[in-house]
């Protein structure tokens, strides 16, 4: 069995000194939002969820993006060391999101503190980067792009759907459990239009045509359960998970991470997947629903 923990959205904080200069962009409607509505719906959780998720015993950790707030050059050096808290970059694989590439080259930061979890196995870059762990193969993809004021879409691109399906086809020749980290919901229509993926009609087909075993997003702070067609009749279970640093008794589920067992049946998977969130009368982490699904 291999146990991977799964969180994303931790959306850092407090901001770091914001220089006027910094403000001629869009990130001025993000310093305004998050003065106004985010800054008071994130927590810290760092210190709780920390201790609950070595206490989960993973094997593995996956971040599904949004580290940041504003993309500022600050903000990355902190993401480095909270990335650092939750394990060497062996054991843990990252993805960035929108606010991650809040505007252009903010994303090249991000990689460039981040790259050691954001590679593949020889530490090679680019997109998609696949991980192998055993019976399981991680694949990172990127949908950060810089968006206009008040958009928070991201794409996949041509070249990295290509890439993707010669990678997922590879692996499933390898007879491999092929986990996809996504920041953006790929299911189409399942998310509002501002903040949609815009290639995912495409990427949905190129599930349907290679298949994976479990697609694993952030984006949109929600627990989300929902199925994309596979290979062959199979449905792909596409798994959300709460925002990390959310506020309880808020409009969005309190902090949460998801633990998943992976464990090969047969000729199938078993994917059990448990969601664990904040539990604010008792301070720690505790399970609130749990999935099984047969891949």
């Amino acid at each position: 069995m291999f146990r991977l923990v799964h969180l994303s959205d931790p959306h850092l904080g407090p901001l770091p000194a914001v220089g006027v200069a910094d403000l001629l962009s869009k990130r001025v409607l993000g310093y305004v939002n998050w003065r106004r509505h985010r800054g008071r719906a994130m927590g810290d959780f760092e210190a709780p969820l920390m201790a609950a998720i070595d206490a989960a015993g993973a094997d593995h950790v996956a971040v599904t993006g949004d580290l940041t707030n504003l993309g500022l050059s600050a903000e990355f050096v902190g993401a480095r060391r909270f990335l650092e808290r939750l394990g060497p970059p062996e054991d843990v694989s990252a993805v960035p999101g929108n606010h991650d590439a809040y505007v252009p080259g903010a994303s090249a930061r991000a990689f460039a503190a981040w790259a050691p979890y954001m590679c593949g196995d020889a530490a090679d870059t680019g997109w998609p980067f696949v991980r192998r762990r055993g019976a399981v193969a991680l694949v990172g993809l990127t949908t950060a792009r810089a968006s206009g004021p008040f958009m928070a879409t991201g794409s996949l691109g041509h070249d990295q759907l290509t890439g993707l399906a010669a990678v997922l086809a590879a692996l499933g020749e390898e007879g491999l459990c092929r986990v996809v980290l996504i920041h953006h919901q790929p299911v189409r229509g399942a998310t509002r239009w501002h903040k949609r993926l815009a290639d995912a009609g495409a990427f949905a087909r190129l599930i349907g045509e290679h298949g994976a075993e479990l697609i694993l997003h952030g984006h949109t702070h929600l627990p989300t359960r929902l199925l994309l067609d596979g290979p062959r009749g199979s449905r792909v279970p596409v798994v959300g998970v709460p925002a990390a640093n959310q506020r309880t008794g808020g409009h969005r589920p309190a902090s949460g991470f998801n633990v998943i067992d992976i464990d090969r049946r047969g000729d199938s998977w078993r994917i059990d997947v448990r969601l664990r969130q904040f539990d604010a009368p008792s301070g720690d982490y505790r399970e609130r629903a749990r999935d099984v699904f047969a891949v």
